[in-house]
């Protein structure tokens, strides 16, 4: 069992979030998270429900699809010690690999081929205190080079969530560093509202949807 991981799901969809959004993308869903968002869509990933697989079996079946986007999301996926081991193979192989991650963890041991999505967790969520901010310095103490293999995503759902984030941002000058994405809770704060703001207060961030949700029912699973 030393090579496992315990997975949800794995599937092909379209990217709905990060600047991959639109590409064909394979998903391989992690269980297990130790937080609790109150705005979790993915909260069927949170437990054990899952089938343990091991490194060789999750590859196989990543590459069956044929499609080089893959990305490793959870659930929390870097609570599990061998996806280390399962990404540093991916890219071995010569995918494009995606790591999102709820940004309650350290990222200074993903391979640094890996592309980053770390989530910075505003008040709304009920768990903005958790945030690893050593990941923020991290991203601010890289090369030019490896700061493109980052980005930050903020998912907002009102007006006090959105000061919060402009805040944050302004504090650390994050957007002089990397990407960083802003978007909405679903159906709790409107994007044009969003819009408007960051619009507004000339903030240097990419608004983002949630692509899958406006292509399928937001409550698919799979997709």
């Amino acid at each position: 069992m030393s090579e496992t991981l315990l997975v949800n799901e794995i599937f092909l969809s379209i990217q709905g979030e990060s600047t991959y959004a639109g590409w064909p993308c394979i998903f391989t869903r992690l269980s297990g998270c130790d937080s609790s968002c109150t705005w979790c869509d993915t909260r069927y990933a949170s437990g054990k429900e899952g089938k343990n697989m091991t490194i060789t079996e999750i590859i196989n079946q990543i590459e069956s699809y044929g499609t080089p986007l893959v990305e490793i999301t959870g659930g929390e996926p870097l609570l599990q010690e061998n996806v280390y081991a399962l990404m540093r193979q991916l890219c071995d192989r010569g995918h494009t690999l995606l790591l999102e991650t709820g940004g309650f963890v350290p990222v200074d041991r993903v391979d640094p081929r890996a592309h980053k999505i770390i989530d910075l967790k505003a008040p709304s969520s009920g768990e903005s205190e958790k945030n690893c901010l050593k990941n923020i310095e991290y991203v601010i103490a890289s090369s030019v080079l490896q700061k493109k293999t980052f980005e930050f995503k903020l998912i907002i759902a009102s007006r006090q969530d959105y000061e919060w984030a402009k805040n944050l941002l302004s504090s650390w000058d994050l957007t002089d560093h990397c990407t960083v994405l802003m978007g909405t809770v679903f159906g709790r704060l409107d994007p044009a509202e969003l819009a408007k703001w960051i619009l507004e207060d000339h903030l240097h961030v990419k608004l983002q949807l949630q692509l899958h949700k406006y292509i399928w029912n937001p409550d698919t699973r799979g997709v």
